[in-house]
């Protein structure tokens, strides 16, 4: 069975966009982004969220980012060559290849593509993650510290989420990011 793995980069305070919508902040060194594609070799699967996919698709749809180095080529290449199934109810077309555009999430669904799945499933944005935590669905937590504090913003992991963690590896990069990947302890 695939894992689903919510995977994000974030201030040490967790936020993912500061007040003001902006991001630029966590944009990874050459060492985290190999880390991150890396990992993201996995990934079969990505479940977006509609603004997380209006971010993520200029991978495809944006040739001078990957022109920008053999890392952001390498990513590309990973981001083009998985699925991709964007939650939206407001979003009428998807501009990328390899996606499918769904109204809602269904937990049902995606356990059944979680048992069906020979690679790991990836799910971005904090908003859609929500449902899946808040299911039992997400089997990891994948967390990119960026060595910043913003004060507010959209928070990484949304309120009202708790359940246990099982810390499974930590690493330290020169820039100052930190990584954490955690397993989410399930009640039985």
């Amino acid at each position: 069975m695939a894992r689903l793995i919510y995977s994000m980069l974030c201030s040490l305070d967790g936020y993912i966009e500061d007040q003001n919508g902006g991001f630029d902040w966590a944009a990874p060194d050459e060492e985290v982004h190999q880390f991150v594609n890396d990992f993201e070799r996995s990934v079969g699967t990505y479940l977006l969220g509609r603004r997380m996919y209006e971010i993520m698709q200029v991978w495809e749809t944006d040739p001078a980012l990957a022109a920008n180095s053999e890392i952001t080529r390498d990513y590309a290449e990973i981001w083009q060559s998985a699925n991709k199934i964007v939650f939206s109810r407001t979003l009428k077309t998807v501009t990328t290849s390899k996606t499918q555009l769904i109204g809602n999430f269904d937990p049902d669904a995606i356990q059944t593509l979680k048992e069906n799945a020979d690679r790991d499933i990836s799910i971005g944005g904090p908003e859609l993650s929500t449902h899946a935590f808040r299911t039992g669905l997400v089997d990891e937590c994948h967390i990119y510290l960026a060595p910043i504090v913003v004060g507010g913003g959209k928070r990484a992991i949304p309120d009202n989420i708790m359940g246990e963690l099982n810390l499974l590896e930590e690493r330290r990069f020169k820039s100052g990011f930190v990584f954490l990947r955690y397993q989410i302890k399930q009640e039985r």
